[in-house]
Order: C-alpha cells, then sequence, then structure tokens
C-alpha cells in the first residue's frame, strides 16, 4: 500500500505499542510504570488481539497465578491495569508505514493519513495483519447480522444464531451462546473438525444441532439477516432462521505492510535479540511476532518480552535512565 511518508505529524508520544493484544496490554502497562507517554494502535476495534477476536469465553489454563481465567476476564484485567496509567488508544487502524524523521525518531503512519512519532516503538502485534476469511455468500449482510467476531455475547441474547465454521472458535462461541441465544446450529462443510475434543463434546452435550457436510450458500433478509440458506451434500437446501450468522472460518494472517519496513525477518517472524531489539533504531518488538534461537510463543512469553522491551527502549530514550527500575513492591502506593 502507497502512503505518503511526508505527512504532517498528528500525534507524539514516548512509546507506540503496534498491536493491543495481550503483550501490547502489558507493555502499555509497563511503560506507564515507567512514567512514559503511550499510545496503542491496533487495526482491530477492540483490544485483546486473539484472544478477543477467537476465544473470549475459553479458559486459558497457562497464565501464571490463575489455574484457568477465560480470555475476557484476562484482557479486562489487562486493559485495567494498563489504563491506570492513562495511554491513549487508536483502535481500527492500520500501522502501514514506519520511516525515522531526521532525528532517527520513528514515525508510523497509519491507513487512515495520520503520522505518529514516538521516542521508541515496540511492536506487539501477535500475527501482524489479522483478517476474517470472509462467507461470500452473506458479504452484503456485513454488520446487519452476519458478524465474524463475537465480543460480547449478551448482544445475542434472545436470538436464533447460525454459527459456521469447525474449529476452536465456532464451538466455543456455540457453548458461550447456547445459554442465552433462543436457538443455536452450528453447520461445517465437512464431517470432521479442528477443534478440540472435549469443546466438540462439550457443544453436543448442549444439544447444539450441528449440521455436517453443507455449506450456507446465501443469506436471506430485508434489511438485516432473517435467514440463512444451507446447502448439504446431497443437494437438499435446508432454510434456517437466524437474525445472527457467526462466520468462523478462521483468519489469514501475514505481517502484511511490516514487510516492507526493512525490518529482519525469519519465517514471517521479525528477529530481535535479547533486549528485544530489531535491527531498526529505536524499534523493538516482543509476543508471539518475534523469533529468536530457542523462542516459545505462550502469553506468558509474551509478558515478560514486552517488560524487557520496554526497559529497555526507556534507555534509549533517556539514556540516563536505569535498564532495571525496580520492583512494583517498592514504589509508593
Amino acid at each position: 500500500m502507497s502512503v505518503p511518508t511526508d505527512a504532517p505529524v498528528v500525534m507524539e508520544t514516548e512509546v507506540l505499542v503496534i498491536g493491543a493484544g495481550p503483550a501490547g496490554l502489558y507493555g502499555a502497562y509497563y511503560a506507564g510504570f515507567r512514567g512514559l507517554r503511550t499510545v496503542v494502535l491496533d487495526v482491530l476495534p477492540q483490544v485483546g488481539g486473539q484472544v478477543s477476536a477467537m476465544y473470549p469465553e475459553k479458559p486459558i489454563l497457562d497464565i501464571a497465578g490463575f489455574p484457568a481465567v477465560k480470555g475476557r476476564n484476562l484482557v479486562d484485567n489487562l486493559l485495567a491495569q494498563a489504563n491506570q496509567y492513562k495511554p491513549t488508544y487508536l483502535l481500527g487502524r492500520r500501522a502501514v508505514a514506519l520511516v525515522h524523521d531526521g532525528e532517527g525518531r520513528p514515525v508510523v503512519h497509519t491507513d487512515r493519513g495520520e503520522a505518529i512519532r514516538a521516542e521508541a516503538v515496540v511492536i506487539t502485534g501477535g500475527i501482524g495483519t489479522f483478517t476474517p476469511r470472509p462467507l461470500p455468500a452473506g458479504e452484503a449482510y456485513l454488520g446487519r447480522g452476519l458478524v465474524y467476531f463475537v465480543p460480547d455475547p449478551d448482544e445475542h441474547t434472545g436470538r436464533d444464531v447460525v454459527i459456521v465454521g469447525g474449529g476452536d472458535s465456532a464451538f466455543d462461541w456455540a457453548a458461550a451462546l447456547a445459554p442465552i441465544a433462543r436457538s443455536v446450529r452450528l453447520v461445517h462443510r465437512r464431517d470432521r473438525f479442528r477443534a478440540h475434543r472435549a469443546s466438540i463434546e462439550h457443544v453436543r452435550d448442549l444439544g447444539i444441532e450441528i449440521i455436517v457436510n453443507a455449506e450456507v450458500t446465501a443469506l436471506r433478509g430485508e434489511g438485516d439477516v432473517e435467514a440463512a440458506e444451507v446447502r448439504l451434500r446431497d443437494g437438499a437446501v435446508r432454510v434456517l432462521q437466524a437474525q445472527t450468522v457467526v462466520a468462523a472460518l478462521g483468519f489469514t494472517a501475514d505481517l502484511g505492510p511490516m514487510e516492507e519496513w526493512g525490518l529482519h525477518l525469519h519465517a514471517r517472524h521479525i528477529t530481535v535479540d535479547t533486549r528485544m531489539a530489531t535491527n531498526l533504531p529505536r524499534v523493538f518488538a516482543a509476543g508471539d511476532i518475534t523469533d529468536y534461537p530457542g523462542k516459545v510463543r505462550l502469553i506468558s512469553v509474551g509478558f515478560g518480552e514486552a517488560a524487557t522491551a520496554v526497559n529497555n527502549a526507556a534507555t534509549v530514550i533517556d539514556p540516563r535512565a536505569v535498564l532495571f527500575p525496580g520492583h512494583s513492591t517498592e514504589k509508593d502506593t
């Protein structure tokens, strides 16, 4: 995508975090903890990254200190933690270009024509560009009953819901919506699923109808969705009443415009050193998007990487700053 890299700067900050997933939110908290003004930029319209988009109701079992925590609750807590320091959120914007000004500071340009100049950038986008695979039969109804995410199940209370897909997200959302929706049906083009077996059995135990070897070929309705047309493999057609259709067909993941920024990459991930520094001046990275020998892609690892990136960024922003600022328990409360 071609963007004008000489656009006037519309915002200045000390730390720009690109990516509002768990690592990005923790990075925003830690930057605030260090007294740094912070802006958080994300292409999605809500914070939480993959957690909010794909499994907000699913228990996460490998977060330190929590035997189990729902994705939604984890994101809410991370947001509350970060918001103590009042970061600025720029959501629904894609970072499309990164250049350095005459003084070596990074300037990031968005797809809205904005330019954000920072003293340091921390890239935490878990999988770079995060785009849902479309439901071709119903794109005209996007936002009018057709959705790709279910960040708040309560919005679908009392509705007839059709979920399209066979992965973890499809089954997690089916289970989350079953207690509050009028009806839930799941449609998948095959009779085998990508979801975990326990999730599949849970949905079956809830009595949710699973229609296999079938595809949604059209959505119907005057204005908003009123029904989904489903074609079975034998050619038969079923019309399912629906006011919500959730297209859980997976997501395409790539670095998008970041591939053109001059970052050193390995297997479509950004290579970093032990400081979480990239090859570009004043640009750091943390979380799933990074790569180095021995890398383990866990949310818990991303938290530590975000803290490492921010602490090292702090010493670049102010060479007089110490790398380790002390423990939070030593701070005044």
